[in-house]
């Protein structure tokens, strides 16, 4: 089986929707993945119509390049680096940015990966296996602190310090080095888990996470969208876990408030601070029918917002 067909692709018809696809408009998709959206947006482009692509998965970005479509523009870039990407595709401004965040399905499912503990392999958790550091070498270099830190913060583990003591421990004696021998560490540290949850999906979640910064990532992608969209431009993101939910909804919530300003200050209606941002409904979840198929969507929150002030169209 494909890569392509091992990958459901969450909130498709949702999202694209959102963007409102205009023929002759410019779009960005920031997580082409197995380019689920990024086919239906060229469905509904038009001859004139421009799409820019990014991932910083190599898989991804061969997976791309295989589609035959000179509207398509497939680069190798996180989309943290979207300004930088934009200029390099000679693109000025867009209609609509979408972002899919998080890992994608064949990420989880090739257990060459290191991605998943349902797979014995190497401890890699690259979403870009061409750069970095993989999580064997973070683990094996990092302090007792900065590993609980991280198992605490983004895995929202309370048993982190524990686990963080069995791997100091362990890696005194061998490095921890496969995906196998940190699930077992990781059992062996948590005394309880809800059902149905393998004790190690926290710690797994958590060391992806902070591998691939992709906290850190969104929070630079969202304020350069605002920067590229047009006047009108839609800006779509769906997330899967709640820190990453929480800095969308955050963002776009200030972006759509103008800023304050002292009472009883002699300003024109004209001068006066203007929203930036206009929120476009409830946040959307997938349906029972699409969780049913595809139970990794059961996380998903989509949030879309639309381009106030900006660039013109």
């Amino acid at each position: 089986m494909s890569l392509v067909s091992q990958h459901q692709t969450v909130l498709l018809r949702e999202a694209v929707e959102a963007l409102e696809i205009k023929p002759s408009g410019t779009y960005v998709d920031g997580t082409f993945g197995r380019g689920g959206h990024s086919r239906a947006i060229l469905e509904q482009l038009g001859p004139h119509g421009r799409l820019l692509a990014l991932d910083r998965d190599p898989q991804a970005v061969a997976v791309a390049r295989e589609i035959n479509d000179q509207r398509l523009t497939m680069l190798h870039h996180s989309f943290g680096e979207l300004g930088e990407a934009l200029q390099q595709a000679g693109i000025d401004a867009v209609d609509g940015v979408l972002l899919d965040i998080g890992v994608s399905s064949p990420q989880l499912d090739e257990g060459g990966r290191g991605f998943s503990f349902r797979f014995d392999a190497p401890l890699d958790m690259r979403m870009d296996t061409t750069q970095g550091e993989t999580a064997a070498e973070w683990l094996a270099r990092a302090e007792i602190r900065d590993i609980t830190e991280v198992i605490r913060n983004y895995g929202e583990e309370r048993f982190a310090f524990q686990i963080a003591k069995k791997i100091v421990a362990a890696r005194s004696e061998r490095p921890v080095a496969t995906t196998g021998e940190l699930a077992a560490l990781v059992r062996e540290a948590v005394r309880t888990r809800e059902p149905g949850q393998d004790p190690a999906t926290r710690t797994f979640q958590a060391l992806r996470i902070h591998i691939n910064q992709e906290l850190e990532q969104l929070a630079l992608v969202l304020p350069q969208a605002m920067t590229v969209l047009k006047t009108g431009g839609r800006l779509v993101v769906i997330s899967f876990h709640s820190l990453e939910d929480r800095i969308v909804k955050r963002f776009m919530r200030d972006e759509a408030v103008p800023d304050t300003l002292p009472k009883n200050l002699p300003l024109r209606a004209v001068d006066l601070p203007q929203a930036r941002l206009r929120l476009l409904g409830k946040p959307v979840k997938a349906s029972a029918a699409e969780v049913s198929a595809n139970p990794r969507a059961r996380s998903a929150v989509m949030r879309v917002a639309e381009k106030l002030l900006g660039k013109a169209a």
